[in-house]
């Protein structure tokens, strides 16, 4: 096969939590570049309205209601859409939740809530997508990507965020345990860390002036990450531009964590 980077013509792409903020912006790119594409999410109206976003880009689109707090919906859900598009090629896990408040005041209902869908929801995830992805190697069509969203609360310190932080540092590690067990397959997987970035988990961050005094004017950039940041990044580790590059946690904030 001719190598044609960020060409994703023939590749299906699935991104859970892609009914808004960095997952929309990652399948928006993902659907510009020739993928088809399959998005999680539980909203109605957000469902509809990201389908009709997707689809003006002239490609395949599936959406599907999805919990991924329930271990069978996600594995009927990864079964489904494989049946529907025939292949699974990038697997984004990236529907995520937070529950801030004083640690000592955390209690173990919001801690096993966050958990469950920072954690274990990526891990029922890729294990399901992974069954598909070493079936089709051992029928020789070997290849496929894995991307995880973690943040850079896995690196700083998080406080009244530890629950978040934590499920966000152990994806790294999953990532990166992946990333050696599958490579004879040709499965890659790495982990994204997002910076300050405007989405439904940070609206009230985004409505409050003294955090956009203290910290946004901390960021080089200037100002808040979109969405549609993440595009690009998206289609270069769904594509074969990637085809070399696993194992590895890539830090997108605007330069925050080196200044």
């Amino acid at each position: 096969m001719a190598f044609k980077p960020f060409d994703l013509t023939g590749k299906t792409a699935l991104v859970t939590g892609g009914n808004g903020g960095i997952g929309l912006g990652m399948a928006e790119g993902l659907a510009q570049a020739g993928a088809k594409v399959v998005i999680w999410g539980l909203k109605p109206e957000k469902n509809a309205a990201a389908e009709a976003r997707l689809r003006a880009y002239g490609g395949e689109v599936l959406v599907q209601t999805v919990d991924v707090s329930d271990e069978a919906a996600v594995v009927k859900g990864l079964a489904d859409a494989v049946a529907a598009m025939g292949r699974l090629d990038f697997v984004a896990a990236n529907a995520g939740l937070q529950r801030s408040g004083a640690f000592t005041g955390l209690s173990t209902e919001d801690w096993r809530a966050v958990t469950t869908v920072n954690l274990d929801a990526v891990f029922w995830t890729f294990r399901e997508a992974l069954k598909h992805m070493v079936a089709r190697a051992e029928a020789g069509d070997p290849g496929g990507s894995l991307l995880a969203t973690s943040s850079t609360s896995a690196i700083h310190g998080a406080p009244a965020n530890e629950a978040y932080a934590a499920t966000k540092a152990a994806v790294q590690a999953l990532v990166r345990g992946l990333a050696v067990e599958f490579a004879r397959h040709g499965v890659r997987a790495n982990a994204l860390l997002p910076g300050w970035v405007r989405s439904d988990l940070t609206a009230p961050l985004q409505a409050w002036d003294k955090f956009n005094e203290r910290v946004i004017s901390r960021v080089p950039l200037r100002r808040w990450g979109e969405p549609e940041d993440f595009a690009g990044l998206a289609v270069y580790l769904a594509s074969d531009a990637s085809r070399f590059h696993t194992g590895d946690s890539l830090v997108v904030d605007g330069g925050y964590t080196v200044f």
